[in-house]
This record gives structure tokens, C-alpha cells and sequence, in this order.
């Protein structure tokens, strides 16, 4: 069975802080899928200003024999990045990498469960 890899996509920041969060999603996520057969690696890759770029990681999964890769765009909300330039990216991954399925998931704060999510810790802080 051939190896899904996922990625975490997000826009990216001058500041190296602002990754830190993604990194910790990134290793819940990570150890999350470790008791999954089929699961394959979990890579972070950004828009701009931080890398890796999402092709860089996709190539990466590529290599290390990953069929699938779901792009999980790690945004609150469908803004104009996800809306325009990442189906841009994820068109330019599929042409690199023809034999691969690419797919992309809606942005994470699109998710009725982060919603509740962000609404109980919202709720925690009065």
C-alpha cells in the first residue's frame, strides 16, 4: 500500500516564532497517525517568507514514496490566498508530479468542529 502524506500549508511570516504553533500542530498531528498502516509523513510548507514552499514539499513526499497528499490549508478563513494562489500551487504541484493524486481539504477555520473548538476556548477565557 503506497504511503498518503499530508501537508500542513500556511502562509508564512518574517518572524520565525510565528512557525511554532504549525510545528506543534504538525507533531499532534503526526503522532496522531502513527498507529495508521497507510499513514506516510506529515511535512509543514508554507505560501511565502518561510520554507519549505509547497512543491518542495510535496516533492519530498513524492520521493519518499508517498501516492496521495492532502493539502490541509491551515488558514481560518477562505480568503483570496486560498481562494487564488493556492489552487495555483496546487495545479503547478499536479503538473510536476502527474502521478500523484494531489488533493486539497477546505481551510481549517471552514470546519464546523474548529469552529466549536475556538468557540470553547473563547468561552474559557471570561
Amino acid at each position: 500500500m503506497a504511503a498518503h502524506g499530508l501537508v500542513l500549508f500556511g502562509h508564512g511570516a518574517r518572524d520565525a516564532r510565528w512557525r511554532e504553533p504549525f510545528e506543534r500542530l504538525a507533531e499532534k498531528v503526526r503522532a496522531a497517525r502513527r498507529s495508521d498502516a497507510g499513514a506516510g509523513p506529515v511535512l509543514l510548507a508554507f505560501l511565502e517568507l518561510m520554507e519549505p514552499d509547497l512543491p518542495t514539499a510535496v516533492g519530498s513526499l513524492v520521493s519518499g514514496g508517498c501516492a496521495v497528499v492532502t493539502v490541509v490549508p491551515v488558514f481560518f478563513g477562505q480568503g483570496g490566498h486560498v481562494r487564488k494562489d493556492l489552487p495555483a500551487v496546487i495545479e503547478r504541484c499536479r503538473g510536476l508530479y502527474p502521478s500523484v493524486e494531489i488533493k486539497c481539504a477546505v481551510a481549517v477555520g471552514e470546519d464546523e468542529s474548529v469552529l466549536d473548538a475556538v468557540t470553547e476556548y473563547c468561552l474559557r477565557q471570561v
